[in-house]
């Protein structure tokens, strides 16, 4: 219900038609301006180029490797590691030198001299200023290549037990960090009787507890997260002052500096606010913790913000500040939509007027996020193709498809709301109701007695009685343990009756099954954002491909099959050649050549030339003179392809003195 103005007495429901109307054009506008032209942004550092390239061969050995990345990282001792074939370190294991320049990223580490030919593997590993572990592996060979034992592990940094624990804690940091400000705020603006609500108080108090807890295991697991992968690390001293001095380390420990403060606003938010009695006080009160809890609501949202996608790329210094106000209003909104659950089904006591406050509220926190949203989008994605052609931008429009299915879902709570009175809550009882409605809440009107509050009466009339014959008795004659199974039954009736009221009232419960299904999609809304905080931005990923080379570890390839018709025009000169490329990867290739005639019988010719392009890079022509075989056969062995690509084959053929054609076919190698 939170994406609809707040009800304002009776008027006419909006129509559907209407209603869909602006959701399209509210989504015509989003992805129109998310998909303006901007220049580069960055977040998750992505490699860029290497000296020498993934799959180069060199004559002569380099004195050093260096790595150009797409924006800052953070290097250690071992971030990059050169390998020679049989698995020995062919660099001198020191930390990487900084080698940056301007706004180019570019770290390298010296070679051993005199280093034998042979096929070297280059890994590496680094965080980036986003704070996401980053890794890879290329090969490069010197002289020529050669077989190697060098088995990397197939495993992702950041990946393993270790990242799933840490992903899930992930996902609990944000949860708990929407009840905690989200309910406070429900509470302090919506219902403030809430505040004396055990319900209440238990999910904002669960909230502190899963944030606070889910911080500890992030900080714990922080540095296996980003190295080893072994949970044994996590308690490893030296290890964790790394952390510590780190972007993400310092996030992580003042958010649970300022989850201290927030335990000390629960406890005056449920303690003294709630038993306060004098409404010009607990006002002054109210403005007091609304200032306080919002300062330090911004300041837990900003431990994110500092250490995220927000932290790194163009405008950081507007991003920072739009990605804090884009926590707070997620909060406020899935928050309040958690606490107005909780109240609608656990506590009989909230009336029309503070959910139709939240509807107001969660109205504003809509608008917000449409805003922020719309400038995040713009930065991390800024192009159709990264819109529809990465994982970031698909998570992005999945993101938006649920947003749309919440506002449909809450159109309908609207029309709940409109409906909502305060009958029901009434004949539960009106004399507490009335000692404590807020300002600005409809005093609940008298509702005439039913046969479905028949029950009711009894149980008054029963009540009645009982106190009664209590009062007529000595308190020596009364029984202690008598006196309190009585009040604990009195209790449990006091319960079940308020109960049975508040589920006789068809407009509530329909309005929570509509917050229900509401919260149900926020559910799965929040998981959503959570793994876009953790995935690569569509820009960057595109700026990756388009970058020199993207070091990845080798891959398997496979072997190369063409076919190309061809016709020089002349007597006899129509046929086919067929290429076979073996195996069909960077580094050394076997290549074989056959030409059938028209009749399909190897044909001889008088001139055969190959030659290799990777247009994308400008490489090449690379020419290759394959020698005859046999009839119709010709082959080609050490063919070195430099570089993985899409590589442009191309062959000419001469039938005559005079006829002759050059044909061409591209092959993916790899």
């Amino acid at each position: 219900m939170s994406a609809t103005a707040p009800y304002a007495g009776p008027s006419p429901i909006r129509r559907p038609v209407a209603a869909a109307a602006l959701l399209a054009a509210l989504l015509s506008l989003v992805f129109g301006l998310l998909l303006a032209g901007a220049g580069p942004a960055s977040a998750h550092a992505a490699l860029t180029g290497s000296d020498p390239q993934d799959g180069a061969v060199v004559d002569t050995a380099p004195k050093e490797v260096t790595l150009s990345f797409s924006e800052a990282i953070a290097v250690g001792d071992d971030s990059i590691r050169v390998l020679d074939p049989s698995g020995k370190r062919a660099d001198t294991e020191a930390e990487p030198r900084d080698l940056s320049e301007g706004s180019t990223v570019r770290y390298g580490v010296a070679l051993h001299s005199g280093l034998p030919d042979g096929t070297y593997t280059v890994a590496w590993q680094a965080i980036s200023a986003d704070s996401h572990p980053i890794s890879g592996a290329f090969t490069f060979s010197i002289g020529a290549p050669s077989e190697t034992t060098v088995a990397l592990s197939s495993q992702d940094v950041g990946g393993g037990p270790v990242g799933v624990v840490y992903d899930i804690a992930r996902y609990a940091a944000y949860g708990g960090f929407v009840l905690l400000v989200g309910g406070s705020a429900f509470v302090l603006v919506c219902w403030r009787r809430g505040a004396s609500a055990l319900p209440m108080q238990r999910l904002v108090v669960r909230g502190w507890l899963t944030l606070t807890a889910a911080t500890l295991v992030m900080l714990l697991l922080r540095n296996p997260y980003t190295g080893s992968g072994k949970f044994a690390d996590a308690f490893d001293l030296a290890g964790l002052q790394s952390v510590l001095d780190t972007k993400p380390g310092a996030a992580l420990v003042s958010r649970l500096l300022l989850l201290g403060a927030a335990a000390l606003f629960i406890a005056v938010l449920f303690g003294t606010y709630a038993r306060r009695e004098d409404e010009r006080e607990k006002k002054d009160l109210t403005f007091g913790l609304a200032v306080g809890g919002g300062v330090v609501a911004a300041g837990i949202a900003a431990t994110w913000a500092m250490s995220e996608h927000a932290s790194t790329g163009i405008q950081a210094s507007i991003a920072m500040p739009v990605d804090v106000l884009h926590l707070l209003a997620v909060a406020a909104w899935l928050g309040g939509l958690a606490s107005l659950l909780v109240a609608l089904y656990r506590t009989p006591d909230i009336g029309s007027a503070a959910v139709r406050r939240f509807s107001a509220v969660a109205f504003g926190s809509v608008v917000v996020l449409a805003a922020t949203g719309i400038y995040q989008s713009w930065r991390q994605v800024g192009s159709w193709s990264a819109l529809t052609g990465t994982r970031y931008g698909q998570l992005l429009i999945l993101k938006v498809a649920l947003i749309a299915v919440l506002l449909a879902v809450a159109w309908f709570s609207r029309r709940w709301t409109g409906r909502l009175t305060d009958t029901a809550v009434a004949s539960s009882g009106a004399e507490e109701e009335g000692a404590a409605t807020e300002p600005g809440d409809a005093a609940p009107a008298p509702a005439p007695a039913t046969s479905a509050e028949a029950p009711s009466a009894a149980f008054q009339a029963s009540e009645a009685s009982g106190a009664s014959d209590a009062s007529e008795a000595s308190d020596e004659d009364i029984d202690p343990e008598r006196a309190a199974q009585l009040a604990r039954q009195r209790a449990v009736l006091t319960a079940t009756e308020k109960k049975r009221v508040r589920d006789a009232d068809p407009e509530r419960s329909g309005l929570r099954r509509s917050v229900l299904a509401e919260a149900a999609v926020a559910v799965v809304l929040l998981a959503v954002t959570t793994m876009l905080t953790s995935t690569e931005p569509g820009r960057t990923e595109e700026e990756a491909a388009a970058g020199a080379t993207t070091a990845t570890a080798p891959a398997a390839g496979g072997p190369v099959n063409l076919s190309m018709p061809f016709d020089t025009g002349g007597e006899n000169g129509k046929g086919t050649v067929r290429i076979d490329i073996d195996p069909g990867r960077t580094g050394s290739n076997d290549l074989h050549v056959w030409i059938d005639g028209s009749d399909g019988e190897p044909m001889d010719v008088p001139e055969l030339k190959v030659a290799l392009t990777l247009e994308s890079k400008d490489i090449g022509p690379l020419p290759v003179v394959p020698d005859r075989l046999a009839e119709g056969h010709w082959t080609a062995s050490g063919v070195q392809i430099p570089m993985a690509g899409d590589w442009k084959v191309d062959v000419t053929v001469r039938t005559s003195d005079i006829d002759q054609v050059t044909i061409d076919k591209n092959a993916k190698i790899g």
